[in-house]
C-alpha cells in the first residue's frame, strides 16, 4: 500500500466538514484526471492508444467540452472516432443478440478510460479508510466526528471492509460505520423536515438553522457524486 499517496488525501478529506469525504476525494481526482487528459496527456502515445480504444462516457465528454480546450478534445475525439470506424463490425444475428456484451460495450460507447482510472483510484481510497480505522486511534476519532458518507460510498466501504479486513476487524468497523451513518441520516432527516416546515407562513420568521441547504445535502447523502453532478448540471430543479 502506498501510504504517503493514499493516506494523506484521506486524512485531509476527513479534516473537512463534509457530508461525504469520499465524494470530496472523487471530485478532486476527477478534476485532476480531466485536466490531465486535456493537458500534456493529449500528446502522450500510450495515453492516446488507450483513449483511442476506449473513449469517454457521455458525462466525461460533457465535462471536458465545458473546459473550453476544444483543440485538445477534438484531437483525442478524432483519433478515437477513426479507430471506432476501423473496428466497427457488420451486425450479424446471434442467439443472444447482435453483439456479445464486450463487443456491444466497445461499439456503443460503453467504455470510458477516465471512469476506469477514477474507479481504480477510488478503490484504493475505499481500502484506505478501514485500513486507517483499524490502525490509527486518531483516525478513529476523526471518523467518529465526521458526518458519515453518502450511501453509495457507505456500501462501498462495507463491502471493502468485509473483503480486506479480518473477521474481527470487519465486525468492529461495520458496527462503527453503521452507527455513524444512522446518526447522520437522522440528522439530515430532521434538517430536511425543518426545510419543508419553513414554507409554512407560521414559521417564516423562525431561524433556518442548518436547514437552508438540507435538500442538496439530502440528495448528496442519498446519491453521492451522481446526485451532486445532477444538481450542478440542472437535472434537478432547485
Amino acid at each position: 500500500m502506498r501510504l504517503h499517496i493514499d493516506t494523506i488525501p484521506v486524512w485531509d478529506a476527513y479534516g473537512r466538514d463534509s457530508e461525504c469525504p469520499l465524494c470530496d476525494l472523487h471530485a478532486a481526482n476527477e478534476q485532476a484526471c480531466l485536466e490531465s487528459f486535456l493537458g500534456a496527456s493529449v500528446m502522450e502515445p500510450d495515453v492516446r492508444v488507450e483513449v483511442n480504444a476506449k473513449g469517454f462516457c457521455g458525462h466525461h465528454f460533457e465535462r471536458m467540452f465545458a473546459m473550453q480546450n476544444r483543440l485538445g478534445l477534438a484531437l483525442m475525439t478524432h483519433t478515437h472516432l477513426k479507430e471506432t470506424m476501423a473496428s466497427f463490425p457488420r451486425p450479424a444475428l446471434k442467439k443472444r443478440g447482435l453483439f456479445r456484451k464486450k463487443e456491444a460495450a466497445a461499439q456503443t460507447g460503453g467504455t470510458c478510460v477516465l471512469c476506469e482510472r477514477l474507479g481504480r483510484t477510488m478503490e484504493r481510497y475505499l481500502y484506505t479508510v478501514p485500513y486507517l480505522w483499524t490502525r490509527e486511534k486518531d483516525f478513529q476519532r476523526a471518523f467518529a466526528e465526521s458526518k458519515g458518507v453518502c450511501l453509495p460510498h457507505y456500501r462501498g466501504l462495507c463491502d471493502m471492509a468485509a473483503r480486506a479486513l479480518s473477521a474481527a476487524e470487519a465486525g468492529a468497523f461495520l458496527a462503527a460505520i453503521e452507527a455513524l451513518q444512522r446518526e447522520n441520516m437522522a440528522r439530515i432527516e430532521k434538517e430536511l423536515e425543518w426545510f419543508t416546515l419553513k414554507f409554512d407562513y407560521r414559521n417564516a420568521d423562525k431561524p433556518w438553522g442548518n436547514s437552508k441547504d438540507a435538500l442538496e445535502r439530502a440528495i448528496h447523502k442519498l446519491r453521492g457524486a451522481a446526485g451532486i453532478n445532477e444538481l450542478r448540471t440542472g437535472r434537478y430543479g432547485r
